[in-house]
């Protein structure tokens, strides 16, 4: 795709419809024997083809140590022109998969942190997310302050959104994040590290759009502060959201910058 069709694209805000093709194929039939006289099928004979079995879906990836970094990661190496949007997962699914279609649109990367009861409520955005090439992690299951909570109920919250996870992809997630807090108390990062997760992501950059001010203050937010490296803050489930995103694909795109998703960025 050529420059020019790439930037047409950012500034539409992509199509919020995603086409698929499902290609169907068939096994080759056993040779006919070499006589020419017709032979009698034999009822032991092995059926000559079969249906394709059901591929199986990509199993998600695991939590990762990078070793080097801290316990608690708010930015990635600020010498590479990269940047991770990370989005907070929970509210009307349909905004969420407007901002899904959008980034891919843009060929654009993310990293979600789903909250677990949102994935009671919707599993088949597990899945949508991994296939899209996104990155997907914790949030909490119920999105309370945890950091408020007591050791045994912060890490049932932690433990439940993680088995969510693991039910609906095979894997707790590749991240943690704590719910109403940018970075966890010292008890609840011990509890993610207890829980699978090496590292607690935290952001540089809070876009603020859960305040819901307008499209155009969350792009002059993001493009204020965002540099080479940052992780932004960004939530499903707000319109503001969805209407600024293409603006601030288009921002980043100005400057040389790339939206991957934090697994990318730290790589």
């Amino acid at each position: 795709m050529i420059e020019t069709d790439r930037r047409r694209a950012l500034r539409t805000g992509a199509g919020l419809a995603v086409a698929g093709a499902l290609t169907a194929g068939c096994s080759a039939l056993g040779s006919a024997p070499a006589t020419h006289r017709a032979t009698p099928a034999s009822p032991t004979r092995t059926p000559a083809s079969r249906a394709p079995a059901a591929k199986a879906p990509r199993p998600a990836p695991a939590p990762r140590r990078f070793p080097g970094l801290p316990e608690q990661i708010a930015h990635g190496p600020r010498e590479r022109p990269q940047v991770a949007l990370t989005f907070h997962g929970q509210g009307d699914p349909a905004t969420a998969r407007s901002l899904l279609s959008i980034a891919e649109n843009a060929h654009a990367h993310i990293t979600v942190l789903a909250v677990g009861s949102w994935l009671d409520a919707h599993p088949g955005l597990a899945r949508r997310i991994l296939d899209g090439g996104h990155d997907l992690g914790n949030h909490t299951l119920h999105h309370r302050t945890v950091n408020a909570m007591p050791e045994a109920d912060a890490y049932a919250e932690i433990t439940g959104c993680a088995d969510r996870l693991r039910r609906l992809t095979g894997s707790i997630g590749t991240w943690f994040r704590p719910s109403r807090a940018e970075r966890a108390t010292p008890l609840v990062a011990r509890l993610a590290h207890r829980a699978g997760y090496p590292h607690v992501l935290s952001y540089d950059v809070d876009s603020l759009d859960f305040t819901s001010p307008g499209a155009p203050a969350v792009v002059r937010k993001v493009a204020s502060e965002v540099r080479p490296g940052s992780v932004v803050s960004l939530h499903f489930g707000y319109a503001d959201t969805v209407a600024a995103l293409p603006a601030v694909l288009e921002e980043l795109d100005r400057r040389g910058l790339r939206a991957v998703t934090t697994t990318e960025l730290l790589t």
